[in-house]
């Protein structure tokens, strides 16, 4: 039987450069929320793929972006804690976008800490072979990338030559996970991250940047799981928000919710939502330590 390899792979990118989409692909299940909006991941998710003899353990990152408040700062902290601590770290970039700011901000922080990095060019979906080319020149020719790889996260083209890739580079070493686990993520904290991009999904601006959300309790039975969860906001009006005109936004979301929870959690959901005002949840550190995110950072 051939030797066992392991390997951590962190997933960076600029803000929705789609790291979660690929996650999500390469697993083959979602473990990792999604949604249009920028900064949507919050903390590390790691998901356990596994090719013959090899296990790579995928870890999705915040987006790296120039960040201002508190929480920001720890979300970029923490996706750099993630490469620094990584067997290897792959680089996202939307390939629409190219060498935008953030991009660059990332490119320029890996040479300063000299971390050789695989680029991946990813949403090439529709896009012409001059301009994947151009991608090429700009980005593939600098000495930082060990390899470059052009993928669609969505379709899965490019995927499957990407993990090839990573699992050849993969080094001898035990599993660190049985071989059925797709993710180390616990089911409430799975939970509440369901909720949370279903509020992402439906509200408009930058309400879904200012909330967060917590499972407060998680009963099981042979039949059903009971799920309750507070949605924190920082004002009044937020919550009126959350809530809607007679309770119609809150009861849409409970029910997108629950749909998804029942189809990933494989048992009938009952799940009670309330909302909460804490005008200063964000200086919480517990709000900070479900992510193992620095709250000093």
């Amino acid at each position: 039987m051939a030797e066992k390899k392991c390997a951590f792979v962190a997933i960076l990118g600029a803000p929705n450069a789609g790291k979660s989409t690929l996650l999500n692909k390469i697993i083959g299940d979602k473990i990792s929320i999604v949604s249009p909006k920028v900064q949507t991941t919050r903390g590390k998710v790691r998901g356990i793929y596994i090719k013959d003899n090899t296990q790579l353990i995928l870890v999705d990152t915040a987006g790296i972006f120039r960040p201002n408040r508190r929480l920001d700062r720890a979300m970029v902290a923490g996706a750099w804690t993630e490469s620094d601590d990584a067997d290897m770290r792959l680089v996202l970039i939307d390939a629409h976008k190219g060498m935008d700011k953030n991009t660059e901000l990332i490119i320029n922080t890996l040479k300063k800490t000299h971390q050789k990095a695989i680029l991946v060019v990813n949403k090439i979906d529709g896009m012409s072979a001059e301009k994947i080319a151009k991608i090429a020149v700009d980005l593939g020719q600098m000495d930082l990338w060990q390899s470059v790889f052009y993928v669609s996260a969505k379709t899965g083209k490019g995927v499957s030559e990407l993990l090839n890739y990573l699992s050849n580079q993969a080094k001898a070493s035990p599993w660190l996970f049985d071989a059925d686990e797709m993710t180390d993520m616990p089911d409430r904290l799975f939970a509440a991250e369901v909720t949370r991009e279903k509020l992402f999904m439906n509200l408009q601006n930058e309400l879904p940047y200012h909330l967060a959300v917590e499972t407060t309790a998680f009963k099981e039975t042979e039949k059903s799981i009971r799920i309750e969860q507070n949605i924190i906001v920082e004002r009044a009006a937020h919550r009126m928000i959350i809530l809607g005109r007679g309770g119609q936004m809150i009861k849409k979301i409970g029910q997108q919710s629950r749909m998804e929870l029942t189809k990933q959690l494989g048992k009938k959901v009952n799940l009670f939502l309330f909302v909460k005002v804490r005008e200063n949840w964000i200086d919480d550190p517990n709000q900070y330590k479900p992510w193992g995110l620095d709250f000093n950072a």
